[in-house]
């Protein structure tokens, strides 16, 4: 009886597949961290921070918010540096009188302001004796409770020229006091504003607001440079053109004191004022 012997069969050899480069993974993902920040940023969101007193009471010194993107459309006002790859505005929308705003002034239009609107295009404005004149109706406007924030280094009253709003409270800690006052438009938006002087944008001529412009004003209206001054850099903003529209106020993310370093990390939190997070508009 004859043997056969049976060869083994070849075994198939896997193939070896190349091993990519931790360095080039690594640039892969920041690159598209990257590309996601940007979209982020340019059309859901981007944060904005509060380096006046205009906006006070309702945004100190000190605060940071989260801007809405989408709300007014888009223009090369809403890209990173305002890099000019949307030509015009798209999906453009109008505000609503109230709403807190981010804009590009005029005239450069390199700095990013924050006001409130006021005046709609084909809105008359005037301001008498402090109080704002809407279509040749006052707007409503009560006294308030006065605005008290603790003396910090981000306090308005820190600075020499309000140095008078200071007062000592009970406990022996020092504190600023604010006249304030609640004001109502006619589609019902209530919000608070402060008045703190006389001057002469307390009585002003009346501004008419051209198509696709805003007439925007600081609720701190004796330290605001709005749409009461001409477009001039670093002065006033003039009425503002709408295609200079960045986005709208949505919340606040965090607030800060300025007693914080960044070298110390636990004067992060001791210099958070953690009851201003989460404030909406």
């Amino acid at each position: 009886m004859t043997e056969t012997s049976q060869q083994p069969l070849p075994q198939t050899i896997p193939a070896v597949k190349p091993q990519k480069s931790e360095n080039a993974e690594f640039l892969q993902f920041i690159l598209k961290l990257a590309l996601f920040v940007l979209i982020l940023r340019s059309f859901i969101a981007a944060p904005f921070n509060i380096p006046s007193e205009s906006m006070l009471p309702r945004l100190m010194i000190g605060d940071y918010l989260i801007v809405a993107k989408w709300p007014y459309g888009y223009s090369k006002y809403s890209l990173p540096f305002s890099v000019p790859l949307i030509p015009s505005r798209i999906l453009a929308r109008e505000p609503v009188r109230g709403d807190v705003i981010v804009f590009k002034a005029p005239p450069g239009n390199h700095t990013d302001y924050i006001k409130r609107v006021i005046g709609l295009p084909g809105d008359l404005i005037q301001v008498k004796g402090g109080q704002v004149i809407l279509n040749g109706k006052p707007i409503p406007r009560k006294r308030v409770s006065d605005f008290i924030e603790p003396l910090t280094l981000n306090s308005a009253c820190a600075k020499p020229d309000t140095a008078k709003f200071r007062e000592v409270a009970s406990d022996g800690t020092v504190r600023c006091r604010y006249p304030r006052y609640r004001e109502t438009l006619p589609n019902g938006r209530s919000y608070d504003v402060l008045d703190l002087d006389t001057r002469w944008t307390d009585d002003t001529s009346v501004y008419a607001v051209p198509k696709g412009h805003l007439f925007a004003m600081g609720d701190n209206r004796d330290r605001s440079a709005d749409s009461r001054f001409p477009a001039v850099e670093g002065q006033g903003i003039g009425i503002v053109p709408q295609e200079n529209l960045v986005g709208r106020a949505l919340f606040t993310v965090f607030s800060t004191d300025g007693s914080s370093s960044w070298i110390k990390p636990w004067t992060w939190f001791t210099a958070a004022r953690w009851d201003r997070i989460g404030e909406g508009f």
